[in-house]
């Protein structure tokens, strides 16, 4: 127990809590504190990968009709979710992915991150080991460092690729998981799918899992399926892939994701999610469904306008002296700067200097004091997908006028 104050015992908070660094997003936020930005430079926010428009109106109307006529809207639900919708996720991505995916592969969470959550929850426990990228996505390892599981650390190779060679020495009999997010998330780069087939390769070798996160699916710049693991005979042995409808559909309130495995695991992890949420958004996953159902040439739309403002950023990266382009693809730009301070100090004086906030590569990566190898403190991530090209234009004419 803690010391006393005013009377009360103040009790010591979960070490493993103590050792999670803070939400990145959050943390940039609180940056913004008692900053005022001038009338003819507005911020460029570029913090955070998610929609800030609400979903198009067709949706909207959706929604306001469930909520109005539809009492289960209201209710309890299943804990796996709504079976009009995972029977409608089985049939879109047996047809997408070419592969045989039945209902009862299919379990609906509150998001994504609570999908990964779940999934993460069935395999491991306090202890025990999960192979990750760095740079990873920050919920991803806050998750693991609050269950007190190890994230080993997956290097990458000159495209921003893990490496399958890495991996297999990463492992032992504490390794529970593999972790792939792609479109990466901070990186951009869109894995090949003959990379994530050696994944699933060695995972399915080495008697542990291959987590697919494809939150960001619906905006590749490929055609066609990403990758052929849903046709492998028993995918659901080896693979959770997991998705978000918040993206897609502009549904991030509303908290709706996939999580797609083996109906036993699905099992194990329905006690967690009626534990966590007794069932996802009622609402939402009505909202979720509309969209399957009916939005695919808005979607279509949207993503091709963010493969154009993709193409934009590629283009005005190229002529900003000393800077590197790392890695691009769905929401995001991951670059080297060519600054002698910290990235952590570009970020907060970029946002002194020039309005514009995004998020340094030490919120994504182990620094040089947690065993790292310094380039995070040249890095940056640029969340571009909630910025027009205008606004992209704009950006690069500050990012030319910056200097340290």
């Amino acid at each position: 127990m803690g010391p006393l104050k005013g009377g009360f015992v103040t009790r010591i908070i979960n070490p493993n809590f103590d050792l999670t660094s803070p939400p990145p997003v959050m943390e940039s936020r609180r940056w913004l504190d008692g900053m005022d930005f001038a009338p003819d430079r507005p911020l460029i926010n570029l913090s955070q990968a998610a929609p800030v428009e609400p979903p198009p109106k067709s949706l909207r109307a959706a929604l306001a009709e469930a909520a109005l006529n539809d009492p289960g809207a209201h209710l309890y639900g299943p804990v796996l979710g709504l079976p009009e919708l995972r029977a409608e996720v089985a049939s879109q991505w047996s047809q997408a992915y070419g592969g045989a995916i039945s209902p009862g592969n299919v379990a609906i969470t509150s998001g994504c991150n609570q999908a990964f959550c779940a999934a993460v929850s069935t395999l491991a426990r306090a202890g025990d080991a999960v192979l990750i990228p760095a740079p990873w996505y920050f919920n991803h390892k806050m998750w693991l460092d609050m269950m007190g599981i190890k994230a080993r650390v997956l290097p990458l190779n000159a495209d921003m690729h893990p490496d399958v060679v890495a991996a297999k020495a990463l492992i032992d009999d504490k390794t529970r998981a593999i972790v792939l997010v792609t479109p990466n998330n901070p990186v951009g780069v869109e894995y090949p799918g003959e990379l994530l087939a050696q994944f699933y390769d060695l995972a399915k070798a080495k008697g542990i899992t291959l987590i697919v996160d494809e939150t960001y699916r619906d905006f590749d710049s490929r055609s066609g399926a990403p990758h052929s693991l849903f046709d492998k005979n028993d995918w659901d042995s080896t693979l959770i892939h997991l998705y978000s409808f918040s993206k897609a559909y502009r549904l991030t309130g509303h908290r709706v994701g996939a999580m797609i495995a083996a109906p036993a695991r699905l099992a194990a992890a329905e006690k967690f999610l009626d534990t966590m949420t007794i069932c996802p958004n009622q609402l939402g996953q009505r909202g979720a469904l509309f969209g399957l159902l009916n939005l695919s040439d808005w979607l279509a739309g949207q993503r091709s306008e963010i493969l154009a403002r993709r193409a934009a950023i590629t283009s005005a990266i190229a002529g900003l002296t000393g800077w590197t382009l790392l890695g691009v693809g769905a929401y995001f730009t991951y670059v080297a700067h060519p600054f002698d301070l910290g990235s952590t100090e570009v970020a907060k004086k970029l946002l002194r200097d020039q309005s514009v906030l995004m998020l340094p590569g030490t919120m994504f990566a182990p620094t040089l004091e947690q065993g790292g190898d310094g380039a995070p403190e040249r890095q940056l991530r640029i969340a571009y997908a909630n910025v027009d090209r205008r606004e992209i234009a704009a950006l690069f004419d500050r990012l030319h006028a910056f200097s340290t």
